[in-house]
Parts: structure tokens; sequence; C-alpha cells
């Protein structure tokens, strides 16, 4: 992208704001028509950061206390705490702490920015990951708990020494699901009973080259069952009521973030269903669920739970489960909680 043109996003993001003052980023840059790197790129004082995402996340447990983000584009999941030491492991990484829990898949990890604070979404400063179409991947916010100048001090480390911006690619179509007649629906019924661990089930998925709502609706009822799209939020609604700890993972392809432990302050607000807590937010767009589904997956310690929802387009944004550890079976309550949450409204 030419600074040419990097000046006139800069200066149609500058009108949009003054008109829609207020106007998230990411919904400023649907409304231009350009990726959100973009606009963040042009922001006042944005650094570009080298792709070396190692170094990234080993410095980020020097800044201390942070806010973490990941969306996709029906929910956002944000949760303060401080980074631990990464686990790195080629093309993946595990972040692994008490309050940040990430699953990083970098290779939709493409570019990154220092934006300064005062900046539109950048109050007192972040630094934000993108991938090659410069769609958010990941973002790390400083709050009021972190050090003064503490992402700034990291952003002077990895400052890319090319600084010029970098072109952004046509985003990947959405790869169709194969035919259901293409499918061994008796071998993928079969591998799944077969499960000792629901870290499998995406490698199921990819041998049996299905994807996840496809297996849904063909493994069977016992093990999948499609249920009513408002049943996610019932779950949390109950969750909170009864002070349940759960699970609360929010994916997009290149980061899963994911939130242990109960929820409290539930609100709706028009067409969003949030979690309001000190430390966990979860922003979730209700009326973009098109299906959601109850699935049990085996493993060594039992049956697992899930309740899982997904967009008209077939793509993942939120899925729950009961808290748990290797080693531990499922908490008969969250069983119970997702059974009277998908009973609701099955379909």
């Amino acid at each position: 992208m030419s600074m040419t043109t990097m000046a006139a996003v800069a200066q149609r993001f500058a009108g949009l704001i003054a008109e829609r003052p207020g106007l998230r980023v990411r919904d400023a840059a649907d409304a231009l028509g350009v990726p959100e790197a973009a606009i963040v790129a042009g922001l006042a004082g944005a650094r570009r950061l080298r792709p070396d995402w190692r170094a990234l996340l080993e410095a980020l447990p020097e800044a201390g206390e942070v806010m973490a983000l990941t969306r996709n584009a029906h929910c956002v999941h944000e949760k303060h705490g401080t980074y631990p030491k990464p686990g790195l492991h080629g093309p993946v990484g595990l972040v692994l702490g008490t309050e940040i829990d990430l699953r990083l898949f970098f290779a939709r990890w493409a570019h990154a920015w220092f934006v300064p604070e005062g900046n539109p979404g950048s109050p007192r400063g972040s630094i934000q990951v993108f991938d090659p179409s410069g769609v958010a991947v990941h973002k790390v916010f400083a709050t009021a708990a972190t050090a003064p100048g503490a992402l700034a001090a990291i952003a002077a480390q990895l400052a890319d020494p090319d600084q010029g911006l970098p072109g952004f690619e046509t985003p990947d179509p959405v790869r169709p699901d194969p035919e259901d007649v293409a499918v061994d629906q008796a071998a993928l019924r079969r591998d799944w009973l077969a499960l000792e661990d629901t870290h499998d089930f995406i490698r199921l998925l990819r041998r049996h080259k299905v994807g996840r709502a496809q297996a849904f609706r063909l493994a069977g009822d016992d093990l999948a069952r499609r249920i009513d799209p408002g049943a996610p939020v019932r779950a949390l609604t109950e969750a909170a009521a009864e002070a349940l700890p759960i699970m609360v993972f929010v994916p997009n392809p290149g980061c899963i973030q994911i939130h242990s432990g109960p929820v409290n302050r539930v609100e709706p607000r028009g067409p969003w269903f949030n979690v309001l807590d000190p430390r966990f937010n979860l922003h979730l767009r209700t009326d973009r669920l098109a299906q959601a589904w109850l699935v049990r997956k085996p493993t060594v310690d039992g049956i697992v739970t899930s309740i899982e929802a997904f967009d008209a387009g077939n793509q993942l944004v939120l899925m729950l489960f009961g808290t748990r550890k290797p080693g531990m079976p499922e908490a008969g309550a969250w069983r119970a909680l997702a059974a009277r949450a998908a009973e609701a409204g099955s379909c």
C-alpha cells in the first residue's frame, strides 16, 4: 500500500470519526472498505514491528498486567492478566497462564504495529497483530495496571527497520465443505468414538476432510445434536446464576483465547450479549448465531461436553466447556447445565 493511498485512508478515517465519534476502528474499516490494519498503520505515531513472534511473546511478560483481546467477526474476548513465558512449537504457540490462556497459529500471523496511547481504539497504547489480509488476529492493550511505557519499550526493541507499509493480500475464500456423500460417515463416527483427548478432534476433522459443523451433522445425535442458537446465552446466564466455573473459547484462524473460571455479571444490550466482569469481558453478537450444537467427545477421562455456536457461513464463533484438567472427569454440574440449555430449544 503506497504512502499516497495510506494518506487517503487516514483522511477518510478522520472524516468518518468526525461524523461518528466513538466508532470502533474495525467498524470504520468495514465502512471504508479497507483492511483494519491499513487504518492502524496510519494512526499517529504507529510503529511497525518485525514479524518475530518468538521475540514478541517472550517480551510480553515484561509488560506486567495487560489486557489480551482476541475476536472473530461476531464475538470479542477480553482478558486481563500477565503473559507467562510462551511455549513455542514450530507453527504453534501456547500461552498457558492462569488468566491469559492462548493457542496461537503463526501461519496466520503476518503484520504487527505498536499504537501509542491516545489513538482511536488505543487509549493507553497497544500492540496489534494482523493476518496477511490485514484482519486482526490478537491485540495487547496497556491498562491502568500496566507499567508506564512498557509496551513502547517492547516496540522499541522490535521495531522493524523498514517502516514502509506492507501490501495486504486478498482474504482467502472460505473453503466449502465436501459433499456429504463424499464422507465415510461410518468411519467418521468410529474414529470419533475412539477419541481419547479433545485436542485430537482437529486431527480427526483433517483426516476425514470434513468441516466442523458438517462433522456434527453427520456423526449422529448421540455425539452432536443441533440445538437452538440461543443455547450459548442460556448457558452463560445460568452459569452466572449458579456461580459455576466454565471455559469460554473464542477462536479466529490465528488465535484461540480461553477464559477459565466463573462468569458473574451478564448483560444483554440490543443484539449483543455481554459478560462484564472486572478481569473478563465477552461481547457476543447473538443475531449472527445461525446454529448451535450440544457436542460429546470421548476422552480417557470420560465424556467431555461442549456447546458450540456457528454463523451462517459455518464459521465457529464460540465454544463453552466445563472447567476441567487432564486426568479429571467433567463436572456433573456443567453437564447438567449444558443439557438444560440445550433442551430449552432443541431442533
